[in-house]
C-alpha cells in the first residue's frame, strides 16, 4: 500500500496526493475544503465526473481509511465551481507545484510540468467545457421564439480570459453588466427575456424571474437597502450560467 504524500501551504492548508498507474491523485476531501466547500462530500458528488474520481484504500494516523481521490481533471472541475476568490491561485499552486513534484519524486516526467500557463489553461478548458456540457444535458430545452432552443455545447467552449474570470470573480452580474457582455442593449435583451417567460414585473414594477426549472441557475434574487435614502427592494441579477446561456439565445437579436 502506497503512502500519501502530504503538500503544505499556508494559506491551503494540507493537501495529501499519490500517484498511481503513472497518474497523480490528490484526495477529494483535501481540495474541496482549499476550495472553500462547506461540504466536501457533495462538492466531490455534485461537481466531478465519476470518471475522474475513484475510492482507495490508505494508512492515515487514524488508522486504514477509505478516501475518495480525483485525477487532475476532477481538480479543474471543483475550481470551475468554487466560489472561493483565491480559487485561481489555488489551481497555480497545485499545477505549477504539486503536480510536478509527484512526477518527479516518482521517478518519471512525461513531460507535464514544463507546460507554460498557457498549455495549463488549454487542458482547463477541457475540463470546462465538459462541465458546462454537463450542467446543460441536466437543463430542459430552452424556448425561444416559439421554438424549443437546445444549447449547442459546441459553441459553449469557453475561452481562457473567461474560465479566469468565473474563477476569480465568481460574482453575480447586474442587467446592465450581463448586456454589456453579451453584447446587446440593456432594454432588447430584458425585452427577450420578458416575451420568453424568464421574467415578469411585479406590482411594484420589480424585475423578477420565475420560480420554475426554465430559471433554475440563471438568476439570484437579493435583498438590497441605500442606508443614505431609506429605500428597500429587491433587485434580480444573473449568475455566470445565466449570462452564458442568454450570450447564446440572444445571438442575432
Amino acid at each position: 500500500m502506497k503512502e500519501l504524500q502530504i503538500f503544505n501551504d499556508p494559506e491551503f492548508g494540507q493537501i495529501r496526493t499519490i500517484e498511481l498507474d503513472g497518474e497523480p491523485w490528490l484526495v477529494g476531501k483535501d481540495v474541496a475544503a482549499a476550495l472553500g466547500y462547506s461540504n466536501t462530500k457533495d462538492a466531490l458528488a455534485r461537481h466531478v465526473d465519476p470518471e475522474d474520481k475513484r475510492g482507495s484504500r490508505f494508512t492515515t494516523p487514524s488508522g486504514e481509511q477509505e478516501l475518495t481521490i480525483i485525477n487532475e481533471s476532477g481538480l479543474y472541475s471543483l475550481v470551475l465551481s468554487s466560489k472561493l476568490p483565491g480559487a485561481r491561485k489555488f489551481r497555480r499552486w497545485v499545477t505549477s507545484e504539486v503536480l510536478p513534484s509527484i512526477r518527479k519524486s516518482d521517478g518519471y516526467i512525461n513531460g507535464q510540468e514544463n507546460l507554460t500557463d498557457a498549455e495549463i489553461m488549454a487542458k482547463a478548458l477541457l475540463v470546462a467545457q465538459r462541465t458546462i456540457e454537463q450542467r446543460d444535458r441536466q437543463m430542459k430545452a430552452l424556448e425561444a421564439s416559439n421554438s424549443a432552443l437546445t444549447v449547442d455545447s459546441q459553441i459553449m467552449q469557453p475561452k481562457a480570459e473567461y474560465f479566469d474570470e468565473l474563477v476569480d470573480r465568481n460574482l453575480l452580474t447586474n442587467f446592465t453588466e450581463a448586456a454589456k457582455q453579451i453584447g446587446i442593449s440593456r432594454k432588447a435583451m430584458i425585452n427577450f427575456m420578458l416575451d420568453h417567460g424568464y421574467l415578469y414585473h411585479d406590482k411594484k414594477g420589480n424585475l423578477l424571474p420565475y420560480a420554475n426549472k426554465k430559471t433554475e441557475g440563471l438568476f439570484e434574487v437579493k435583498q438590497c437597502t441605500n442606508q443614505k435614502t431609506g429605500w428597500a427592494g429587491c433587485q434580480t441579477l444573473m449568475t455566470p450560467k445565466g449570462v452564458e446561456t442568454f450570450r447564446l439565445l440572444c445571438q442575432g437579436i
